[in-house]
Parts: structure tokens; sequence; C-alpha cells
């Protein structure tokens, strides 16, 4: 073989070995992470079912004092909770020392303090879990049930960004009425042989109050955020007008991302990649109504987005809302272990995971079966809407790498 041929030979075994060698460097490092989140979502699988126990076993903490040392920047909970049914199980069987009216809102809620001094917000059933919300995507009462399931697909999909909500039945009469304050009490009515309150909100009224099954009323509880970590409140960027005729920007405006991703917080940090997720997970529980949202205060765009009342849900298993999915289908772009978790949920796995994790919950069963199979509907136009996106831009735009490491900051 001549010189020349040799050098030729050896330049195109250097060019393939030099391709070869990063292509599986390249390959190695995804696979290692792509290896992390099966193992996760592995982790998530087998710790779904959580037994309400009260036993806290090597710690003389309260449920109260371990669940506020969760908290941290990126996360209200850790994904090992061994605790967590000792917790959930404290939230909804602790003495109620004091009822008031709940905190500002358009919607009925209570405000109860349990023993020990815990904060939990309590959402009264409004609904039989087979009634369909007519209307619009964001009407009726807010569902308690709705905040349960919300909870337990939060858990799912790997988030861990919604307080702990467990379901609750609670004595009118006997738990609440002898610690109830008098803004409270005087909400108080008998309607039929059923007692009943109407609360203090922007729509509650005395011709339309929640009303217990004789007196024992079935709701749900939400665990209060520590008070150390005080919550600020955003106008989301892909909120509606609510006003008939009148459009948002990001409803006519194609492109409306590049704008977005221009004003703070979004121009850099975590929360525009927080904002697609909260769209993968308000499109998945057909909520239409996150006009705000919260984050930690002072956190300068790195804390999460919080996913706090999420009650405006599952209303209606037909209908599928898709401009939920409008942060996601108009800028184009989702978490590298976001995509790997929805794709792991994929052929009923999301619904049977789904109906575990809510299994031991006291208002079990949760949901109705054609809300569950809605889940696994919705996955499916959410995995078409990002392959729509990789087809049109490529996965290396599509998919970005943002693993969330700033979690124990």
């Amino acid at each position: 073989m001549k010189l020349k041929q040799r050098v030729v030979l050896l330049a195109i075994l250097l060019v393939i070995f030099i391709f070869t060698k990063v292509f599986l460097i390249d390959n190695l490092d995804t696979s290692a992470a792509n290896r992390e989140d099966q193992r996760a979502f592995q982790r998530m699988l087998a710790g779904l079912r959580v037994a309400l126990d009260p036993r806290l076993e090597h710690t003389l903490q309260s449920p109260w004092e371990i669940a506020a040392q969760w908290v941290v920047p990126r996360e209200v909970y850790p994904e090992d909770t061994p605790e967590l049914g000792a917790v959930m199980h404290a939230m909804t069987t602790k003495r109620i020392i004091k009822a008031d009216v709940g905190y500002k809102g358009t919607q009925l809620k209570a405000l109860l303090i349990l023993e020990g001094g815990q904060k939990v917000v309590f959402k009264p059933k409004r609904y039989a879990r087979d009634y369909i919300v007519e209307g619009e995507p964001y009407a009726g009462y807010d569902r308690h049930n709705a905040e349960v399931a919300a909870f337990h697909l939060d858990r799912i999909l790997g988030f861990r960004r919604a307080p702990l909500v467990v379901g609750r039945f609670v004595n009118l009469r006997t738990e609440i009425k002898p610690v109830a304050t008098e803004q409270l009490l005087g909400t108080f009515m008998t309607v039929g042989n059923n007692t009943c309150f109407y609360g203090k909100c922007y729509y509650c009224r005395e011709t339309e109050p929640a009303c217990a099954d004789g007196d024992v009323m079935e709701g749900s509880v939400t665990l209060w955020l520590p008070d150390v970590w005080p919550l600020q409140k955003h106008r989301h960027p892909w909120g509606r007008t609510y006003r008939e005729g009148k459009l948002a920007r990001w409803e006519y405006d194609e492109s409306y991302c590049d704008a977005v991703k221009k004003t703070s917080p979004y121009d850099s940090g975590p929360r525009l990649l927080d904002i697609i997720d909260t769209a993968v997970f308000d499109y998945l529980i057909g909520n239409a109504d996150r006009h705000h949202y919260e984050s930690f205060q002072d956190d300068e765009g790195a804390s999460m987005l919080i996913l706090l009342d999420n009650a405006k849900s599952f209303g209606n298993p037909a209908l599928d809302e898709r401009s939920i999915l409008a942060p996601l289908y108009q800028c184009c772009i989702i978490r590298v272990s976001t995509w790997n978790r929805l794709n792991y949920l994929k052929n009923g796995v999301l619904k049977s995971a789904l109906k575990t994790a809510m299994l031991h919950d006291p208002i079990s069963p949760v949901l109705s079966d054609p809300h569950l199979d809605a889940l696994d509907q919705r996955l499916l136009s959410i995995l078409a809407t990002v392959k729509q996106c990789t087809d049109q831009f490529g996965p290396d735009v599509v998919l970005v790498e943002d693993r969330m490491t700033l979690s124990h900051l």
C-alpha cells in the first residue's frame, strides 16, 4: 500500500475513532442520566402505597416538625418519605382545636388548627364522584377530591411541588362548631336534617351552602406550608382574562413565548421550565384556572412554582382543554426528566399508578373511572405535542437538560 493511501486510511480511522468516542461518551452521559430517571421512577412506584400509620420510628419529632423540615426551595417533600403515612394520618385524625373562615379567595374553605398547632385548609365536598361539571373548563365549585388526586399525581410525576393533601371526614356539630370563631359560626345553618355552612369568600352565598350528610362532612385537608417560607404571588404569563370576547395575548400571538423569554424571571433560571411542567400537570387534571401562581419570596426565580389550589380539576372527563398546554406548544421546550417520566407512564401505567396511590385515602375511591381513563388519553396528547415540537425543531432544542440540582440549597 502506498504511503499516501496509508495516510488517508489512518486519517479516516482517526476520524471514525474520534466520532465513535464522542458518540459513546455522549451516550454514556445521556444513558446514565436516563438510568437515574428510570431508577427514580421505580422508587416512586415502590413507594406509591401510603398506609396511614401513626407510628413514627427513630424520631421524637412530631409529624408537623418532620413535614416542616422537608420543605426546601425546590421541593415540598423529598423523594424518600417513609414518614409520609404518619404525617397524613395526623392530618386526618388529629383533634381540631380551632376553626375559622378560610383565607381570602373565591371559593368556600375553612382554616383549621389541629392539635399541635398545625394549620390545614379544609375544602368541603360539593359534588358526587360521577357529577359532570358543564360549561367553561374553570366552571363550578372547588372539588375536594381533585386536591387529593392532584397531590398524588404530583408524586407520580416526580415534581414534589404540591403541599400534602388527604381526605378527611369531620363532624360539623361536635368537631367544628364548638371551636369555631364567631365569623365562621355565623355562616352555619340547617337544611333538612343536614348541617351546612357557607363561609366567607368572594363567591360564598347563603343560598349556596356546603352541606354534610347529617352532621358528618367529607372533605380534603391541605397542609399549610411553614411560616418560615413566606409565599410570593405572581400573575401566570398564560393566564386567562375571564372576560367574554376579550382574549389574552397568548391566545392570538403565535410568538408570545419569545416575549415571555425576555422578561424576568423567565429569561433565566428554572421558572419557565416550571411553567411547562405545570402546563403538563394542569392538562392532565383538567385545570384551566391557574391565573396566578406562588413561589417562595425573594427567590430571584430560583425556587419552584408551587402547585397550590388544584381544586378546579377533574370536572369533566370528556373535556380536553388543549389551551392549557399553550406554554408547551408555544415554547416547544420540556425538561428531559419530565419527558422521560411521561414516557414511563404510557400504556395505562399512569391510571394504574394513580389508583394505587389513592387506594388508602380515607375518602377512597377518590376519582371515578372516566376521570382515570381521561388521564391516559391526555397523556397521549402531551406526548404527541412534544413529538410535533421535536419534528419541527429537533430533540436537541426541545428536550432541555435541567434536572433541578437546586433542591437542597
